[in-house]
């Protein structure tokens, strides 16, 4: 048993309280989704075009934050991520030029978007080594990836400082 799967059952050391059960169960809810989404194909080509598909349903990004301030630093291909702090809760805006790299900051903001900097900052990606998308990536790719999730958590970090200030 993992340590997300102690917590859900409330079985992990001085982590039994039901608040951090539900919001654990529910990135583990988002991870899952991707996983079994992503794992009903056997090849990596379908897979690829699932992401594809995943970053084309991802909703059109505001003209006006299309900005340097809100490009990731460390892609090749050009992604905004653009950050809100609703009710204690950050939800993303993304997009890209390049049409695979949109799937995945897709895939990213699917998990991360609409949860608390603390959920964002505990929720580690290794859904996407589950999946195979990190062993199939470019070296470019790759570190686009990092970029994004180091964009990601610092934007949680931020939003974390500024609720306990």
């Amino acid at each position: 048993m993992n340590f997300i799967e102690m917590i859900v059952r409330g079985t992990a050391k001085g982590h039994t309280d039901r608040v951090r059960r539900r919001k654990y169960v529910n990135m583990l809810e988002r991870t899952t989704q991707i996983r079994d989404r992503f794992l009903k194909f056997q090849d990596w080509e379908d897979r690829y075009k699932e992401l594809i598909q995943l970053g084309r349903s991802l909703p059109p990004y505001p003209e006006d934050k299309r900005d340097e301030k809100y490009k990731v630093k460390g892609c090749q291909s050009q992604v905004w991520l653009f950050p809100e702090l609703k009710d204690g809760r950050v939800f993303f805006h993304a997009d890209s030029d390049a049409v695979l790299v949109k799937g995945i900051v897709a895939l990213l903001t699917s998990v991360y978007s609409d949860a608390t900097p603390d959920e964002i900052l505990s929720t580690k990606p290794e859904f996407l080594k589950e999946v195979g998308i990190t062993e199939h990536l470019s070296m470019n790719r790759s570190n686009g990836l990092a970029a994004m999730m180091k964009q990601i958590q610092m934007y949680a970090l931020v939003y974390k400082t500024m609720q306990k200030a």
